[in-house]
């Protein structure tokens, strides 16, 4: 799926500033991808920004293999963002999470220099989508950096694990010990006062269940917070996420709710 998305049929007239470090480390890089309109450098427009974190087991893929995204989000006049996270086995949790908030951080220090404005929005898909979900809903990951969630407009998820508890052996080693995995659930730490969250999934996904979007949508419900879900009658897992391609195989219209909902949020 991704060849294909970043095959060269699709031409991207914007600009892309790659490996832009966020952190000392050297998996603490990010590209940043500039709509054409911002071409001109007298040009004093702002443009809301997306940070969009992938997906892959939070072991697997980087920000290279996900251009695609980042030439669609600028075609539809966001500044995109996509950073790499540190990824197991070279490191466990929270690491990859701490490393999000960082590159969320970043951005909010930085972007205005890239002609980025104030509007904020977190976007992700599956291991991605949970590590988005956990930045927006554990205050302790921002404050870290000095931030809070209020400093984002509003979340989107596509096929996020967000409440599970790991079978495989090596999820067991990410996550673990047992008596851990509250703290890898995003709703243990949900209160209501996140900002709005999309929650997208398919309903023939076979790799992330979703009681994982049933299970967040309730506890934002309970907590009286602000959730919408969109549910596809088919295309996959990977078909949210590749939706956002010039392919879009699937031919679901997830950029065009995706960008309906984060401009509802402007």
């Amino acid at each position: 799926m991704l060849t294909a998305a970043n095959a060269p049929k699709y031409v991207f007239e914007g600009e892309i500033k790659r490996d832009i470090a966020y952190g000392e480390l050297p998996s603490q890089k990010l590209d940043i991808y500039l709509p054409a309109q911002l071409s001109d450098a007298s040009n004093a427009l702002r443009l809301p920004v997306v940070v969009f974190f992938h997906g892959g087991r939070w072991t697997t893929g980087n920000k290279g293999q996900y251009e695609f995204v980042g030439m669609r989000l600028a075609d539809l006049g966001y500044i995109a963002v996509i950073p790499n996270t540190r990824l197991y086995p070279q490191v466990k949790f929270p690491t990859f999470i701490e490393d999000s908030a960082q590159a969320i951080a970043w951005v909010d220090d930085n972007i205005a220099d890239y002609q980025g404005s104030n509007d904020l929005f977190v976007l992700g898909h599956s291991s991605g989508a949970h590590m988005g979900a956990m930045v927006v809903a554990n205050q302790a990951y921002l404050a870290a950096f000095d931030k809070t969630p209020d400093i984002i407009n509003a979340f989107a998820g596509m096929a996020g694990p967000y409440d599970f508890e790991p079978e495989a052996p090596e999820l067991k080693d990410m996550f673990g010990p047992p008596s851990n995995y509250p703290n890898m659930q995003v709703t243990t730490f949900i209160d209501g006062s996140e900002p709005p969250m999309l929650l997208i999934y398919t309903e023939n996904d076979s790799t992330v269940h979703i009681r994982n979007l049933e299970l967040l949508k309730a506890g934002i419900e309970k907590a009286n917070g602000r959730v919408e879900t969109i549910i596809y009658d088919s295309g996959g897992h990977t078909a949210t996420v590749g939706a956002f391609s010039w392919a879009n195989p699937s031919g679901l219209p997830v950029a065009a709710d995706v960008d309906t909902f984060f401009r509802a949020h402007l």
